[in-house]
């Protein structure tokens, strides 16, 4: 089992930046992490991933050069440092790990792949 609670979201102005942070307890350290959003009315989609050693990381167009995940296994940690935020990266921010050991040394994008998620933190970008 692996538990996972998000902090970090707030209300921002388009441009700023914010910071989202992810702490882990359980079964954490081999797990690949990533961070996922859901606006309103739509599916919950993919923003990043990051593999156990934090060695190899992937993203989703829409927020490359604008966000970065990184992890810190020594705090059970993962973070996801966001800037030059636009209104259509408003929604609910969920952290997510998986179970699945072979899975480790990836950054999956697939949301069927995790298994554990966080209840989320809500980010509103104004504009």
């Amino acid at each position: 089992q692996e538990q996972l609670v998000e902090s970090g979201g707030g209300l921002v102005q388009a441009g700023g930046s914010l910071s989202l942070s992810c702490a882990a307890s359980g079964r954490t350290i081999t797990s690949a992490k990533a961070w996922f959003r859901q606006a309103p009315g739509k599916e919950r989609e993919f923003v990043a991933a990051v593999n156990w050693d934090g060695g190899v990381t992937d993203y989703t167009d829409s927020v490359k050069g604008r966000f970065t995940i990184w992890r810190d296994n020594r705090k059970d940690m993962v973070h996801l440092q966001m800037i030059s935020l636009k209104p259509e990266d408003t929604g609910v921010y969920y952290c997510a790990a998986t179970s699945d050991a072979s899975l480790s040394a990836a950054a999956p994008r697939n949301r069927d792949q995790y298994t554990y998620w966080g209840q989320g933190t809500q980010v509103t970008v104004s504009s």
